[in-house]
């Protein structure tokens, strides 16, 4: 009875009319940067933090996870239209949704993206409102010594699911923990590794990172591309709806794949993405029905699976942030930036002191499903015209707005050269190979990390075997060395690799 009168008390402050337009802005605006190639919903977030400074924060998280869900679905636009991914979950969707778009069924494929993203969306944000009460109670027995040991389970997560090689994977995370020390230390006040750079004394900004190494370095990487290689099916794409055969073949896909995606979701360090590729490999395994096309040559389950698995694990990373104040992923961090910018702690306490704003929260991740929904069917022929927008006009635009947007957060030049720094060396990162995401998780779970460090020393007195000593504090750390131990294991570790990389 509790979870219907705290949904009313989120609805009752998510459906006002100021809440529901910048729930409808956010869609818009996330569906409009996820259609254009090269900008997923990181940059997105990124590049729109700025504008939500002025706006209360339920206004403010509203509009951010419209942005959020949006990029995602204008993504599998992207992925299925241009074979290119607006983000990682949506690497899967290219095999099968590319191949149907050439076969001049880009329609289906849409709506089949569509379609299976709303339903697990509102399965994933049920699952959410449901687990999130048991999960804040179980998160107020965490102390300093279970927070460092459950961070340390995070980065060993990000590790153990980054779809590239794991030692890149843990020299991203370190670099982020490094850089994470840049500016004052708390304890003491004195300045470190600011290389007497006083705009470096007050640390590297988080938006800076982000906007740079996911807008710019995308940006970049994209124009470095020939213009043959962007091979876009912007004309031909009728038959929007899918055919009763589809459907068939469709539903059994999209409830497997809403299924793992809400379980896996809420894995620390990238849920979402093995969610949609742990849905793809299930589907391979599910024998074809008769006349069904084979995968990889353009079949429908290959598309509405994986973003089924996205989409729930999407709304099921979540949980982390609201429960225990913990980002899973690159997005959540900047949801974690976003309330500290308006002063909100995240983690347990948030459901007990804000219940409008937590339970407001889920209730708006309903409507801004709906809205997108309603936005992106109807409108896949707008959507598809924003294709064909020059290259030589669409990236100055982009970049010339990331760079409005990182001024505007501390009125600095010194920012602007900063975010096309790591612009470039988020193009490096491309062009080795190295996952940004790992970096960034490091980045914002470093200076929490050392401050719950710390105060887990000083409350010990200087005793390490705090941590392995306390219960709930030495399971996590058990916990992570079996992820790691497992995952370097030679027949793990081989068929890690096979899963990743699919042709």
């Amino acid at each position: 009875m509790d979870l219907f009168s705290n949904l009313a008390l989120g609805f009752g402050a998510a459906v006002t009319p100021w809440n529901l337009v910048y729930a409808f802005i956010g869609c818009l605006l996330g569906t409009l940067i996820g259609v254009l190639p090269g900008i997923g919903p990181v940059a997105t977030i990124a590049m729109l933090l700025p504008a939500t400074y002025a706006l209360p924060p339920l206004s403010a998280l509203i509009m951010l996870a419209g942005i959020y869900y949006g990029a995602q679905y204008g993504g599998s636009t992207t992925a299925i239209l241009v074979n290119l991914p607006g983000e990682a979950s949506s690497v899967v969707t290219t095999i099968d949704g590319y191949q149907m778009a050439r076969k001049g069924r880009a329609g289906p494929a849409l709506a089949a993206a569509g379609l299976g993203s709303f339903f697990a969306g509102c399965v994933g944000t049920l699952v959410l409102a449901a687990f999130a009460p048991p999960l804040t109670e179980l998160a107020f027995k965490f102390g300093p010594a279970e927070y460092f040991s459950l961070m340390i389970l995070g980065l060993i997560g990000a590790v153990v699911l980054a779809s590239g090689s794991l030692i890149k994977a843990i020299a991203m995370i370190i670099l982020g923990l490094l850089m994470g020390l840049i500016g004052t230390d708390v304890n003491s006040g004195v300045a470190r590794y600011s290389f007497d750079i006083p705009e470096l004394t007050d640390g590297v900004g988080f938006v800076v990172i982000a906007m740079g190494i996911f807008g710019y370095g995308e940006i970049i990487s994209n124009l470095s591309l020939p213009d043959e290689e962007r091979e876009v099916f912007t004309s031909g794409v009728t038959g929007l709806f899918p055919t009763e055969e589809d459907f068939r073949n469709m539903i059994p896909a999209v409830l497997r794949g809403t299924a793992l995606g809400s379980i896996l979701g809420v894995l620390p360090g990238g849920g979402a993405l093995l969610a949609a590729f742990a849905a793809y490999t299930v589907e391979k395994k599910t024998k074809l029905r008769p006349g069904e096309v084979p995968f990889g040559q353009g079949n429908i389950r290959g598309v509405a699976a994986p973003e089924s698995a996205n989409n729930a694990g999407a709304q099921t990373s979540f949980i982390p942030l609201l429960t225990l104040g913990i980002p899973p992923n690159a997005v959540m961090a900047l949801m974690v930036g976003a309330m500290t910018i308006h002063n909100i702690q995240p983690g347990p306490q948030v459901m007990t002191s804000n219940p409008e704003l937590f339970w407001g929260l889920i209730a708006s991740m309903w409507i801004g499903n709906l809205m997108l929904i309603v936005l992106n069917l109807p409108l896949i022929g707008m959507w598809i015209k924003l294709l064909t927008v020059p290259y030589r006009f669409l990236f100055p635009a982009i970049v010339l707005f990331c760079a409005i947007g990182v001024y505007s957060t501390n009125n600095n030049s010194f920012d602007i050269w900063m975010v096309a720094a790591f612009g470039f060396i988020g193009y490096l990162f491309i062009k080795l190979g190295c996952e940004p995401q790992p970096l960034l998780l490091g980045f914002i779970l470093g200076p929490m990390m050392e401050e719950n460090l710390r105060r887990a020393l000083l409350l010990s007195r200087g005793d390490w075997t705090v941590f392995v000593t306390r219960p709930l504090s030495g399971s996590l750390l058990f916990v992570a060395l079996i992820m790691l131990g497992v995952v370097l294991l030679p027949s793990i570790k081989a068929k890690r690799e096979e899963a990743f990389v699919e042709e």
